[in-house]
């Protein structure tokens, strides 16, 4: 016999939250990502930084990876243990994408930085009390 266990009802507003702001975040790269591709000369380069790529490289990574993102973000609403998974590890990715992206445009790198901090903490602390 399983026990059935009623899920905490932090743990389904946390996780809830984390599906919504990778969803949320993944928009907002995918914005950042179509503004580099278009054009080059929105956002400033700075000298001397070891994560130098071209600002068209960047909104292509920017593109693929906020994807990526949303499609995680949509999984997690499935209560699936990989679709947890899937949403920690794309939210560290995006993350330290957004770390390497904070000299080119602070303001979205910070904010993006911030984003993934709170969706790795809602997804590890309250992830497996949840079966939406």
């Amino acid at each position: 016999m399983t026990s059935y266990r009623q899920p905490s009802g932090w743990a389904v507003g946390w996780t809830a939250f984390a599906g919504i702001m990778m969803i949320l975040n993944g928009i907002w790269w995918i914005i950042a990502g179509i503004a580099a591709i278009a054009n080059e000369n929105l956002f400033v380069l700075t000298e001397d930084y070891i994560f130098k790529f071209d600002i068209t490289t960047w909104g292509w990574i920017h593109l693929l990876v906020g994807a990526l993102v949303v499609f995680a973000g949509f999984g997690l609403f499935t209560g699936k243990v990989w679709a947890r998974t899937v949403g920690v590890i794309v939210a560290v990715l995006a993350g330290i994408i957004a770390f390497s992206w904070i000299p080119y445009y602070p303001i979205w790198g910070i904010l993006f930085v911030a984003v993934s901090v709170a969706i790795i903490w809602s997804l590890t602390a309250h992830g497996e009390d949840i079966t939406m």
